[in-house]
């Protein structure tokens, strides 16, 4: 048995969002594929995802120092556990699927904050005297994000962030299975936005089938 983290950082729902319907179509076909798996749902924004401030970087200098975590303030225990609980669910999950809209060339400030809670040494990566590796090179992971132009091709995938930041976190962490499904173009050409869509969710259950 697997565990898929299924990843979402969009504020709205399927009947609203195309990535959200492709992600949608892509667990329910998962499901379907692997009934023996767990599907564990983090929606970034009802969950709570601490950002890293001065309460967090005053926590872990208390930790290093050889304090307990009984000894921190309310706010630095509060935010330090909870980062502890989102990396440690991120590292016991063996397949990743994040579900992202494209803001501004990149994705929601909820996914960097995600991100920074599960960029954690030692439990996703470790430095060596060769330089920092991955920690995870057995996992998989899948970016699903609309865009309503099209970016896959120059000279705007120059300038596309969001997708190629992931991208090489997910090296970071030394997963090199790492597949990207675009839903592109639905708002540059909207007499086609309906075709768009019924194409991505087509391509989404059938990566889920062998994911």
């Amino acid at each position: 048995m697997a565990t898929l983290l299924h990843i979402i950082a969009h504020p709205n729902d399927e009947t609203q969002s195309f990535s959200m319907a492709a992600g949608n179509a892509f667990v329910q076909a998962y499901r379907e594929a692997n009934p023996q798996d767990e599907v564990i749902h983090l929606d970034l924004y009802k969950a709570h995802i601490p950002h890293i401030d001065a309460d967090v970087f005053s926590g872990w200098g208390k930790l290093r120092s050889g304090k307990e975590l009984s000894t921190l303030s309310a706010e630095e225990k509060s935010k330090v556990s909870r980062l502890n609980e989102l990396v440690d669910q991120f590292v016991a999950a063996d397949k990743y699927v994040f579900i992202t809209p494209m803001w501004n060339f990149s994705y929601p400030p909820i996914m960097k904050a995600y991100i920074d809670a599960v960029c954690v040494a030692g439990k996703t990566f470790k430095y060596t005297p060769e330089g920092p590796v991955g920690l995870l090179p057995t996992k998989k992971a899948l970016h699903i994000q609309a865009r309503g132009g099209v970016y896959s091709t120059p000279p705007m995938s120059d300038i596309e962030m969001g997708h190629r930041h992931l991208a090489a976190i997910m090296q970071f962490f030394g997963i090199k299975d790492f597949q990207g499904l675009f839903i592109e173009g639905h708002n540059q050409y909207p007499d086609r936005a309906a075709a768009i869509k019924q194409e991505a969710i087509d391509k989404a259950v059938a990566l889920a089938k062998s994911f």
